[in-house]
């Protein structure tokens, strides 16, 4: 049985009342709902993510926040969840064990991608008091080392010289509020989902920034009638697969374009800072904080820390996902080390959670084996991820005088990986990183010749902060690294630096008992 049966009725308003009893359903009456916020990027994240704490929510008929999902890059929404009414399955995996559920939070689905018109007439609308967003770290068009706007990105540009038919997010949002300025004033709520570092700061610097450059005092008004808070997220929730569409006909009996995919572990922290009303996110499980920092630094420093590394270093071993790499006993001692002895002292505190048992969780959830997510798919944009999960936590071991020499393999790991997809290094695999086409151009110019290679990536300084990438045992450390990664035995990296860091151990504990 596959996605073209006709035989299989597909998931819609209509079929929800004859859906088997192992799939559960909306526990409130969609057709009351009203839409009251914005989504734009309605990927798998978001229907495992934020559409499922509101349908959580709407279940406690707390209030009326239906979501309107709002698509402007590919994929489109008409055919999946336009077709759906709406609805999606919701599939909780983990090892042998399935949970399905239809979500139904989102009620209306609007593809942007030709036009920003559509997106901008719901964003402008007076009925949304709340926009939150999963559009990728790239997204945010902002330079990965300061976070600045990028005035040289291309869309950028465009809309600058065309502000009534923008691109880009920090186009379209700003041309949003302008609209809401001219038409009913009411306030609004940005709400950043994705994983960067202090992504409300962000959000605001590219979208004030933006507006700033237009000038006519949109950038004044947006300091009083707008707010973006930050927030953490945090799901595991790989790309759907063929296999996750046919299991769904299989099991249930209908057919579903629109299925998502997670783990059973989901975590939402967001800081207390609103610009008018917000859905109660709070009573289903979410955490409103004054301060995100310390959530942030632990999830992104210890679970996409490791996630990238093992993605990149799997990729070079050879492994295709996350659980095969975690599974590999150098890899999976790699990781541990890494994260206990180099990650954790650069954690600040966290309310109510022990760092090592935070790190055990994490690597738990990462030997998951029904949830196949891609090395190749956690390795995309990996130039726009590398400066929180990596270069941070070793910067501040470098300001402890302390020993970089794990975190910087992966660094190395992220290197190899693009180098490797390189016309010279026989295009190995394919990679989708707004960077991969520098690095190619830096390896075929270079050749072989690691510390070339390492100098010449390490001079991009829109990812390495000049600072760090001038200091020397940084430097060494990643191109020593690197060496071994491009060698025939790239594991060989991993070995030499677990054993450079055991002698360093024993060292220490030798001094410390003098």
């Amino acid at each position: 049985m596959n996605a073209g049966s006709t035989s299989l009725e597909t998931l819609g308003p209509a079929l929800l009342g004859r859906l088997p009893a192992l799939v559960q359903t909306p526990a409130y009456d969609r057709t009351a709902l009203q839409p009251g916020m914005a989504h734009l990027g309605v990927g798998a994240f978001h229907r495992c993510h934020q559409a499922e704490y509101t349908d959580d929510l709407l279940a406690l008929r707390v209030d009326r926040w239906g979501i309107v999902g709002i698509n402007i890059r590919p994929p489109t929404l008409a055919d999946t969840l336009g077709r759906q009414g709406g609805l999606y399955t919701r599939l909780i995996r983990e090892n042998s064990h399935v949970d399905a559920r239809v979500i139904g939070s989102i009620v209306e689905v609007v593809d942007s991608q030709e036009s920003a018109a559509p997106a901008l007439d719901v964003l402008s609308s007076p009925d949304i008091e709340l926009v939150t967003m999963t559009v990728t770290e790239k997204g945010y068009c902002h330079i990965p080392s300061s976070g600045a706007l990028d005035l040289d990105h291309p869309d950028i540009v465009h809309d600058l010289a065309n502000p009534e038919t923008p691109r880009s997010v920090p186009g379209i949002l700003a041309r949003a509020l302008e609209r809401r300025r001219a038409t009913h004033g009411r306030p609004l709520t940005l709400l950043s989902c994705d994983n960067i570092p202090t992504n409300g700061v962000i959000l605001e610097n590219v979208v004030r920034t933006f507006a700033e450059r237009r000038g006519n005092g949109l950038a004044d008004w947006i300091a009083g009638n707008a707010a973006f808070p930050c927030a953490m997220v945090d799901r595991i929730a790989p790309a759907v697969t063929r296999d996750d569409f046919d299991s769904v006909e299989q099991w249930f009996g209908y057919h579903d374009g629109a299925v998502a995919v997670g783990e059973p572990f989901r975590q939402w922290v967001i800081e207390q800072k609103f610009a008018g009303r917000m859905p109660r996110w709070d009573l289903v499980g979410a955490t409103f904080v004054d301060d995100v920092t310390p959530f942030e630094h632990l999830k992104m420093r210890v679970l996409n820390g490791a996630q990238t590394t093992l993605a990149t270093l799997g990729v070079l071993a050879g492994l295709e996902h996350t659980s095969d790499a975690i599974a590999d006993p150098l890899l999976s001692a790699f990781i541990r080390r890494m994260l206990i002895e180099e990650t954790l002292p650069t954690l600040l505190p966290v309310p109510g959670m022990e760092p090592l048992a935070y790190v055990e969780q994490s690597l738990g959830r990462l030997k998951n084996t029904a949830i196949r997510h891609r090395n190749h798919q956690i390795a995309t944009d990996g130039s726009q991820k590398i400066v929180q999960r990596l270069l941070n936590p070793i910067r501040d071991r470098l300001g402890q005088g302390a020993s970089i020499g794990l975190l910087s393999v992966p660094v190395a790991g992220w290197m190899a990986y693009l180098i490797q997809a390189s016309s010279r290094f026989g295009k190995r695999w394919p990679v989708s990183d707004p960077y991969a086409a520098k690095v190619a151009g830096i390896a075929d110019a270079t050749g072989h010749d690691a510390r070339a290679l390492a100098s010449a990536i390490l001079a991009i300084d829109t990812i390495f902060d000049p600072g760090l990438a001038a200091n020397g045992a940084f430097r060494e450390a990643v191109t020593s690294a690197l060496n071994e990664l491009l060698s025939d035995d790239p594991m060989a990296a991993v070995r030499h630096s677990l054993e450079q860091d055991e002698v360093a151990r024993l060292k220490r504990s030798k001094q410390s008992a003098l």
